[in-house]
């Protein structure tokens, strides 16, 4: 990190992924062209989970070349008197693999319903017995962690 007085532990980027909305996953296909979507993602433990099609373009990649790359940004405040931004932010490297495990899909999809829909909860069983075999479920493990903050200073930049 060029600017080390913006780095951050591990303990903030951590709050930071769970408190953004979404994470960014960036990816590098077998032609080496780049490839980023957003996710909303959980985090348990040292581990990401999202959901997915059993195809497509990212499932593809992933299969392909796991290792990944994902950017999480929270407070974004922009300053209207000056030409900065201030915000809290995480980055995270990894791999990525597929969770093939029924009762492991269950638990990661148990986990992302909760952070991102725990008011319809009490219909979880019954989504997970129409679609559960529609749905891919993916892990990332968090190899490296970096967070960094940037505050508005008054007048400055």
């Amino acid at each position: 990190m060029r600017r080390k007085d913006r780095e951050r532990d591990e303990e903030f980027a951590l709050e930071v992924i769970d408190s953004a909305p979404y994470g960014v996953l960036a990816l590098t296909d077998e032609n080496g062209e780049p490839y980023c979507i957003q996710l909303s993602l959980v985090r348990v433990g040292k581990e990401l989970f999202f959901h997915s099609a059993h195809e497509g373009r990212k499932a593809d990649i992933i299969r392909k070349n796991p290792k990944a790359c994902l950017a999480f940004a929270d407070n974004v405040l922009p300053a209207m008197d000056q030409f900065t931004t201030g915000y809290d932010s995480a980055i995270v490297k990894g791999i990525v693999s597929e969770i093939k495990d029924d009762t492991e899909k269950i638990e990661a999809l148990r986990k992302i319903s909760e952070r991102y829909c725990p008011t319809n909860m009490v219909r979880f069983d019954e989504a997970i017995k129409s679609s559960l075999h529609r749905c891919a479920i993916f892990k990332i493990s968090m190899d490296e962690i970096t967070g960094k903050q940037k505050k508005l200073s008054p007048g400055g930049y």
